[in-house]
C-alpha cells in the first residue's frame, strides 16, 4: 500500500488520549492479559477508583476461547472473559471491591451498552471515563462506547498485542488483515449511524 494510505488507516485505527483523572476505567473483553494488566497500572496510579471488566464470551464460539497470551501467568479455570479479567486485576493489586463485573457481554457494542447499564443501575455517574482496550481495537471502542456514554468524555488509553503496532502492522499479513478487519468493521458502524441519523432527520 501506498505510504499516505497506510498513515491515513493508522491515524484512523489506532487512537491514544493522555491520561486523565476519571471515574472509571473500562476494559472490553478478550482473551490477552495485556488489557486487564494495563487497566491495573491506570488504577494502581490513581487515574479512577473504578475498573469495569466486560465480556462472557465470543457470540461465534458459544465460550470463553481461553487466554491467548501470559497463559503460565493466568492459568485459572475461567468461564467468561470478565472472570479472567478480574484474576488478572487481582494478581496485579487491584483490590475486589475497586471490581465491578460485567459478565454478559458477547461482543464490543455490547461491552459498552450491557456496562452502561451497569453503571446506570449502580447510580455511578461516569463524566468522564478510561477506556483500556488493544490497540487495533481502538477505533470500535470509542465509538460503541461513544455510543453508549454519549454525553461522557472518554480517554482511549490502549496496548499493543501480538506485536501489532500503529508503525508495523502493514509489514506483517496476519497483522495486516487484523487492522483491515476493524476498518470494515468501523466502516459498518459509521453506516448504521448515519443511516440511523438520516431516519430520525426525515422521519
Amino acid at each position: 500500500m501506498q505510504h499516505r494510505i497506510i498513515k491515513e488507516i493508522s491515524d484512523f485505527i489506532f487512537i491514544e488520549d493522555k491520561l486523565e483523572c476519571a471515574d472509571v476505567i473500562f476494559l472490553p473483553g478478550g482473551g490477552h492479559a495485556e488489557v486487564p494488566e494495563l487497566g491495573a497500572r491506570v488504577w494502581k496510579a490513581g487515574y479512577a477508583p473504578i475498573v469495569i471488566p466486560s465480556g462472557k464470551y465470543s457470540i461465534d464460539r458459544g465460550a470463553f476461547s481461553g487466554v491467548l497470551s501470559m497463559k503460565e501467568k493466568y492459568n485459572g479455570e475461567y468461564v467468561t472473559e470478565c472472570d479472567f479479567y478480574r484474576d488478572v486485576l487481582l494478581k496485579n493489586g487491584v483490590p475486589d471491591d475497586a471490581i465491578i463485573c460485567e459478565d454478559r457481554a458477547t461482543y464490543t457494542k455490547q461491552n459498552a451498552t450491557r456496562s452502561r447499564k451497569l453503571t446506570d443501575k449502580l447510580g455511578i455517574e461516569v463524566k468522564k471515563a478510561i477506556v483500556c482496550c488493544k490497540s487495533f481495537h481502538a477505533r470500535r471502542c470509542l465509538m460503541y462506547y461513544s455510543y453508549a456514554f454519549p454525553d461522557t468524555e472518554l480517554i482511549i488509553y490502549p496496548t499493543d498485542i501480538d506485536g501489532i503496532t500503529k508503525d508495523t502492522w502493514h509489514l506483517d499479513e496476519r497483522a495486516t488483515k487484523l487492522v483491515m478487519s476493524e476498518l470494515r468493521k468501523a466502516g459498518g458502524q459509521l453506516t448504521d449511524e448515519i443511516d440511523e441519523f438520516l431516519g430520525h432527520r426525515t422521519g
